[in-house]
Order: C-alpha cells, then structure tokens, then sequence
C-alpha cells in the first residue's frame, strides 16, 4: 500500500512536469484588511501596493483591498495611511489556487520626521513583552525543512528552544526548562497538549496536532508574559488561527509520505447578490500513515492517529465577532512483532506502552470592541479533556502479566475575560479566570520496591486576577509596563491563600536614535504553576491525596537585551537571562527534580513528591534574521547556557537533563526563478547530561528502567548535530496550485546520539536465559537518512 502511495505521487509529478507547457500560468488575486493595531478599527483609503510592481489597491469603507490579475510568486506586500508607521510583510507567497488574508494592522505615528520615512519594525514588540518574542509566518511555517508540516518542530529552529535528546519527540524546552513549563493558546483559548501520544503531566509528544493550513502566524514569548497568561514558567506559545474565507469557498489537500489532510473554508449563509458574508468557517481532517510505514520496515510499535480542527466566526456587526473553535485528535499506539529476532528491537517492545489517547479543546468566545474606539472586551468559555489509557505488560504482544496500568482523564472547564482599555496615552488590561479542574484515575504499578494501587476522582476551582497597565513616552521611544496577577486553588492546603502566588512583573524598552534603530530592552517578573493534576490527584496506601500540601512552582526572570535593526528586513539581538525557581517537585522515591522529567513516553508526577526543589538556568543568547528580501531569508540562533536543579540537598546543583550548554540552529532559504524553492535548516545540541541505570534496580522491576538520579549528570551523550533540506515546486494554473516538496532529514547522515539501552538476557531464539540478567544491548547506528516526498494542492 505504502509503494501504491509513493506510485501515485510520482505519477502526478511525472505528469505535471511533462505538461505543464501545455497550461499557461494562471493569473492570481489577493486581499486583506488594514486596521488600527490599538483600537482595530478599519482604515479607510489606506494604499497596500505590492513593491517592485505597478499594482496595488486601497481599501474600501470596511478597511478591505485586493489586488488582482498578480503573476504568482512571492513578494513583500506594503501598506500606508497618513498619520501611520508604514508596515510591510515579507515572503507573501501568491498562487492561483489562492491564498489567506493579508492583513495589516498600522500603528500611529506620533514623531513626524522631516525627509525620513518611518517604517514599522517588521519585528516590533509590544510594551508588555518587548523581550524574547518571535513570530512565524504562515509561509515560513508551511515551508518549514524538515518540519513535515509539524508547528511543533517548527518551533524548535526559534533562539533558546530546543528538543529532546535524539530529536524524535517534540518537547518544547525553552532556555533550560522543562517541557511542561510552557503554555499554549489558539486565538485566546488555552489547548493543553498540541502533540498526539502525549505525556500526560508534560506536554510533549513524537507529532504536532494541529494543522499549519490554519494559521496566519505563532508568536513564541521565552519571557516577560503578559499578565493574562496563568501557569506559565518558561515560555508562551500563541497560535492565531485566520479566519475562513467570506467569499468563496477553498480546499487546501495534502500528501506526504506519513499522512494525508484536507482543509476547507468559505462563506456561510452567503446570499446571491452579497459580495461577502458575516459568517465564516474553516475546517480540517487529517489522518496517518506511520503505522503503515512502522510496519513495512518491521518496527515493534505502530503510531495510528486521527486529528481535526475547526473555526467559525460570525461577525454580528462592526463591534462585535463571535468565534467557535476547536481542535482534537485521536491516538492509538500498537505493538508490532517483529518476523525475526533483534536484542535492540527486543528491548523496545519489552519496554514500550500500549497506548490508547484521545484529547478535544473547544471554545466561543466573544469579541466586543467599544463604539468610541476606547477599548475591547473578550469573553471566552472553553472546556478541554485529555483521556489516557497508558499500560504495559511483561508480554507486551499477547498483552499478558500487566505491569503498569494508568487509566485517567483531565477535564477542564474555563471560563476567562479580559478588558483592555486605553485611556488618552495609557493602555489598561485586567481580567479572571475561573475554571473547574476534574481528575480521575484508576492506576496500578506492580513493582516490590514502588508499587502503588489507587482509584479516585475529584474537581476542584482554580482562579486568578491579573491587571497591567503600559504606557509610551518620549515620542514613543520609551516604552514602560507593569503588572501582576495573583491565583489560587481550592484543593491544596495553601492554595486559597492568594498572596502566596502574587506575581508582580515590569518591564522597559528604549529606542536610542531617530530612525529607530537601536533599542535596549529589559523585564523582571515572577510566575507560578501548579503541579500537574497527575501529582495533585496521587493517593497513597491509606487512600489520602499525597500531595495536598503541594506548593505553586515559582519561577523569578531576569531579562536584558539590545537589538539593532540592521535594515528595514534585518535584525540581530543579544540577551542576557536568569531564570530561578522555588518550590520545585522533589521525587521522594527517586530523590529527583521532577525538572528532570516528562521528555519520556510514561506519566510525569504520578507518585508522591515534596515541593522543596530550588533550580536556575542562565545564559545568554544571539539573534540574527532576515525576512525574505532579494529571494534570501534565514534565522541564525545561538544560545550559551547553564541548566541545573537541586533535590532534598539544597546545597547541591546538579546538570538538569536539559543542560547541553550550547544550542545552535540555523534556518533559512532561496527561492529561485518559476516559484523553486531550497531551504535548510541546522541544528546543534550540546552534550546531554542523564543519569545513568540502576542495573540492578532494573533487574527487579524490569520491564521498568530505574534510574540511579544520585549520579544526575555523570552520563553524557554525545552532540546532537542534523542538518533537513527541503525543495519545493509550485505550478499554478486557472484558479488551482500544485506544489510538490521533497525533503531530507539527516541530509549528511550524522550519527544522532541515543541513550544506552538495556534488556534481559536472551538467545538466538529470543527466549529469556535464566538466571535473568540484565545486559546492555549493542547499540546500532542511528545515522538514518530519512526522505520525505508530499503533494499540496491548492483549488
């Protein structure tokens, strides 16, 4: 099936490049709004030209343009409106089959300047988070080498953010932190996993959920959070969903060698003689063919997912917006025996769970902006679940001997408002939240020396407040905000006790000269989070909730940094950050930072903890991007970094398994003449630090790996180093596009490290030797070159 596939991939290619002399190249057409970025409201007349060309457009009583009769490639697409900053967008790439809305959103410009333009910084900040924020756009993210349209491995090429050890799994570990640390948003709604087969009590997981047709950009922030973001200690992950299509109906479909998408938008309710309707929708289906691969090359496990997700916006009048959306997925992982006998194969299907996942994310949420232009509101209600049936066996193929056993759910239920209010040159915002958490768990572990047996359920509420207020001064160029928030829980025993978790924040931004080059930034803040409900809903022998008396992580920032805008597409920045964190969960068994943990396929925090951990990560770190300007665009990052945690010993740092010291990654691209397209990204990882395995530990408790986490450190992989190249090829016809990609992950073949990996003594035949021994098994090279050949059609 997996040959049918790539058959009819190369048939279509074949075909389209033997006749593509027979179309003429369609001709294509473009749109968008232009708005206020304080107050949202349209701009009327306002001039979007695409530079380089005669064409261009001005936007009528509804701040909207388009620009027709375009010859599809990619330009930079500019607009302007007397009394505004002029803002351009770079890498818009035109197809036949159509594309998203290009919207703009212009600030004001408050210092006129004789004979000097002023141009918005394609990469400006906002008084709120002027640090440490990046953003995408939705064609760097659709293009992203080696991504296979994952947001999630996307993200890794960001300064500071870095993967797992060998690069398979998609934790997010921003600036030494773990990978629950980080918090995720779709168009104001907090998702909590955004990968399938994830870790329940961490976030992170092998793929990305959610589909990059949706997105009109994702803005990462590594540090000084906005004041409306709760549970958050190392970074923000903002995803902005676009709107569908008013007008007309469109259908974006998708191949690849691992799985298959379709995406459809267009207008609701739309009458004949209306050029555009109120009502919108955008949706999507996607579903998997790892499986199929796993099990054509003979691997012990098969990854079997489903996912979906959905937008629909009506827009009641010019002030108020009222938006569905939603996002799930469904995971089944498998066992596969392999035909013949292989000691590393062995081990992982000896040690692999049997995994059967569901999560869904859905919100409404209303938008109402002010008549007089004095501010907005919004109103969002949104419930999200996670369903985790997480087993293993001593025979995990006939599913015999159980050994672990975790069958629980997370729901929540959240409802949040947030105002934003301008008052003459002072900008407010203030909100709550109020959600309702409910967990339930039936978990069994059978191993002499740790084994629990539990069966419990409970909810309870989590608030909080949060107000900030920012403000411009000297012609813009000094930018100051301040802010705190403060949130409590009614199930800890210090959880009501709200003055425990107030987190004030400040931050500041300068701009040195006149054109607005130079700026130095810098914030300090403190954050907290509560435990995972996996910690908070443990029980112990007497049937009592272990951890009641567990303590909101707290996490202290220190941020400063400059950036220089080296031309209108250009920048570089240092920064300079310490991170210190209290009250971090201590394992009692193990004696670990929980820090340490959650980059793996169990459950993080399921057993009984104290929150008397200390850690800090530190470093600084080196910016270098250049938007698409002369057919070039690239992002080169480098981060210099310590990492390290304690656990009942106060007094005693150790290298947290995040701390690979150096992180260097480089992404960028060429496009060259009739829409081809190179691009490459390089990532280098510092030695890994673990700990290493108790053999004899595991010995009694196999299949289970115990690790000896007194000697935290002492294990040191070798480098991370990989190098993905991508090639694209558009061709565009009478109202549809045909792209075909080719990727190569691992493109030089570099051995990836992996950790040492163990079994039980076996024969030829792969039956276990008695006495049980536990041995090493040999390891093989992991220098796999992986290619990857998809279609996209756009119509």
């Amino acid at each position: 099936m997996k040959r049918n596939i790539f058959g009819l991939i190369s048939t279509v290619i074949v075909f389209v490049i033997f006749s593509q002399s027979l179309f003429a190249q369609g001709k294509a057409s473009f749109g968008g709004y232009v708005r206020d970025a304080k107050t949202e409201e349209p701009l009327i007349g306002a001039t979007v030209i695409i530079e380089g060309t005669e064409l261009g457009a001005v936007t009528n009583v509804d701040g909207y343009y388009e620009i027709k009769n375009i010859e599809p490639k990619s330009y930079t697409v500019s607009a302007s409106f007397v009394g505004f900053e002029k803002a351009s967008k770079f890498n818009v790439t035109v197809r036949s089959g159509g594309i998203p809305n290009v919207n703009f959103e212009l600030s004001e410009d408050v210092e006129q300047l004789e004979g000097v333009t002023v141009r918005a910084n394609p990469f400006k900040k906002n008084e709120e988070t002027p640090l440490s924020i990046q953003k995408l756009s939705p064609e760097e993210i659709a293009t992203y080498p080696g991504g296979n349209n994952d947001i999630a491995k996307v993200a890794q090429s960001l300064p500071g953010v870095s993967g797992s050890v060998g690069g398979f799994r998609n934790d997010i570990i921003i600036r030494g932190g773990a990978p629950n640390e980080n918090v995720y948003y779709l168009d104001g709604i907090e998702i909590p996993n955004i990968n399938h087969f994830s870790t329940q009590g961490s976030a992170g997981g092998p793929v990305g959920l959610l589909n990059v047709s949706f997105f009109e950009g994702v803005t990462l922030s590594s540090s000084a959070f906005a004041s409306q973001y709760d549970n958050v200690l190392s970074g923000v992950l903002q995803f902005d969903q676009r709107d569908g299509n008013r007008r007309e109906f469109r259908n974006n479909f998708r191949l690849s060698s691992s799985e298959a998408a379709i995406t459809t938008e267009g207008p609701l309710f739309k009458k004949k003689d209306e050029e555009k309707s109120n009502t919108s929708f955008i949706a999507s289906v996607r579903r998997s063919y790892l499986q199929l691969l796993f099990q054509a090359i003979d691997l012990p496990f098969l990854p079997d997912y489903w996912d979906y997700q959905y937008k629909l916006t009506h827009k009641f009048d010019d002030y108020n917006e009222l938006v569905f959306t939603g996002v799930g997925s469904l995971d089944d992982l498998t066992i596969n025996a392999p035909d013949d006998f292989d000691a590393e194969q062995q081990a992982v299907l000896d040690q692999i769970p049997v995994i059967k996942q569901w999560s869904t994310t859905s919100g409404l949420s209303w938008k109402r902006r002010f008549k007089d232009n004095s501010g907005f509101m919004t109103t969002a209600l949104s419930t999200n679940i996670l369903n985790n049936q997480f087993q293993q066996f001593e025979d995990n193929v006939n599913q015999e001997g159980l050994v672990f056993s975790n069958n629980s759910q997370e729901q929540e239920v959240k409802l949040r408002y947030n105002l934003t209010k301008f008052m003459e040159d002072w900008t407010f915002n203030t909100g709550f939240i109020v959600q309702e958490a409910i967990y339930s768990n039936n978990s069994e572990l059978l191993d002499p020396n740790r084994g629990f047996n539990y069966d419990n359920s409970f909810n309870f509420t989590r608030y909080g407040v949060n107000a900030q207020a920012s403000r411009n001064f000297v012609n813009d160029r000094l930018g100051l905000s301040a802010g705190f928030r403060v949130d409590g829980n009614t199930f800890t025993e210090t959880g009501n006790e709200i003055y425990r978790t107030f987190s004030p924040r400040f931050s500041a931004s300068y701009t040195f000269d006149e054109k607005r080059k130079w700026t130095v930034n810098a914030s300090v803040g403190r954050y907290f989070k509560i435990p995972p409900y996996t910690i908070l809903g443990f029980t112990d022998q007497n049937n009592n909730y272990a951890n009641k008396d567990a303590e909101y992580i707290q996490s202290d920032h220190l941020v400063a940094g400059i950036e220089y805008l080296v031309t209108p597409s250009s920048r570089f920045s240092i920064e300079g950050f310490y991170k210190k964190y209290d009250n971090y969960p201590v394992s009692v068994v193990d004696s670990v930072s929980l820090a340490n943990l959650g980059g793996g396929f169990s459950v993080l925090g399921n057993e009984n903890i104290e929150s008397v951990g200390l850690g800090r990560t530190y470093g600084m770190e080196f910016l270098y991007q250049r938007k698409l300007t002369k057919d070039f665009y690239a992002i080169l990052a480098y981060t210099l970094y310590r990492s390290e945690f304690t656990g009942f010993d106060k007094d005693e740092y150790l290298r947290s398994t995040w701390d690979n010291r150096n992180l260097l990654t480089f992404t960028g691209g060429y496009k060259f003449g009739n829409n081809w397209e190179i691009s490459a990204r390089v990532r280098y990882l510092g030695k890994t630090p673990l700990a290493p395995v108790d053999q004899e530990a595991t010995l009694q408790s196999y299949p289970n790996i115990i690790r000896d986490y007194s000697r935290q450190g002492d294990l040191l992989l070798d480098p991370f180093n990989q190098t993905d190249i991508r090639i694209d090829k558009k061709w565009n016809f009478d109202n549809w596009t045909f792209n075909v990609f080719f990727e190569v992950q691992n493109a030089f073949v570099q051995d990836l490290p992996s950790e040492p990996s163990f079994g039980l003594r076996r024969n030829d035949d792969g039956e276990v030797q008695q006495p049980r021994e536990l041995v090493r098994v040999t390891d093989v090279s992991n220098s796999s070159l992986l290619p990857n050949l998809g279609i996209v059609i756009d119509f």
